[in-house]
């Protein structure tokens, strides 16, 4: 059992969460991820991991609720059953510091995928290097982190899809106008949103580095399910990533995966809140 300090709302369907882990911080790095159980007959979900402190030993994570294991996770207050890691391969980018510190780099995070846009763009700010930033939501009440972001980016560009914050439209909108002032790109949310940034990008011959951890399951590779297709290879997700090269990744192999369960994720979901509204 690991203590969590605080498991708390801070928009319609999203928690952060605030969990006493030494060995998991001790470690970890910007790009990797924990995965996580709520009890022990609970599923092992992967979450990215949204923030350090090695020195107190916290681990921060920013989880949205879609499905019945994160509506579960929602309910956790004083005790976490198991979380392991840190998994998967660190950031490209911050593990090549080296190779970038000259370069222009813009990331984009769409949606929850701005927590661990912010664990890299922290990262490499403390390394002085200052990225921009590109976020977009469906409205500027879905947003988070808005402040801490803007602290440790060099600029943030903002979109939401009714134009209530920033630019109306989607990131992409935004990345147009500026596209021609970047050697890297680096985009992390909804699987949709990453495969029209790499369309765009790939027009522009702009690197575009991705991170696949939305279509992850269980993610350790025993379930398989987050096989996707690499320049033609096949690759684990959790694995080998989570982050590839985005201009050779198959999304639309892997938006059709991602929708196969769609009927029994509804039946988990449905059964959770039953489940929960009875027992807590």
């Amino acid at each position: 059992m690991y203590k969590v300090l605080y498991n708390k709302k801070i928009n319609d369907n999203s928690y952060e969460m605030k969990v006493l882990v030494p060995f998991v911080v001790k470690k970890a790095l910007p790009g990797q991820f924990v995965t996580v159980m709520a009890r022990e007959d609970s599923e092992k979900i992967p979450l990215s991991i949204y923030d350090c402190d090695p020195e107190n030993g916290y681990l921060y994570l920013i989880y949205q609720v879609v499905g019945g294991s994160t509506l579960e996770l929602s309910y956790v207050k004083d005790n976490l059953y198991s979380i392991a890691g840190p998994l998967g391969k660190p950031s490209i980018v911050c593990n090549n510091l080296d190779d970038i510190k000259d370069k222009k780099i813009v990331y984009v995070g769409g949606g929850i995928g701005i927590a661990p846009v912010y664990n890299q763009v922290k990262y490499l700010s403390d390394n002085g290097i200052k990225v921009d930033v590109i976020y977009g939501a469906r409205n500027e009440s879905t947003m988070i982190i808005r402040d801490k972001i803007e602290v440790i980016s060099n600029k943030v560009m903002y979109a939401t899809d009714d134009g209530s914050y920033g630019v109306k439209g989607f990131v992409t909108t935004v990345l147009e106008d500026v596209i021609n002032n970047y050697d890297i790109c680096v985009a992390i949310g909804p699987v949709i949103m990453m495969k029209n940034v790499c369309e765009l990008t790939k027009k522009y011959n702009l690197k575009t580095i991705v991170s696949m951890n939305p279509i992850m399951i269980d993610g350790t590779g025993m379930c398989g399910a987050c096989r996707c297709k690499v320049d033609g290879k096949m690759k684990f997700a959790c694995i080998d990533g989570p982050e590839f090269d985005g201009h050779k990744i198959d999304f639309d192999l892997a938006l059709k995966r991602m929708n196969i369960y769609k009927e029994e994720e509804k039946d988990k979901l449905d059964k959770m809140k039953a489940r929960l509204d009875n027992n807590g």
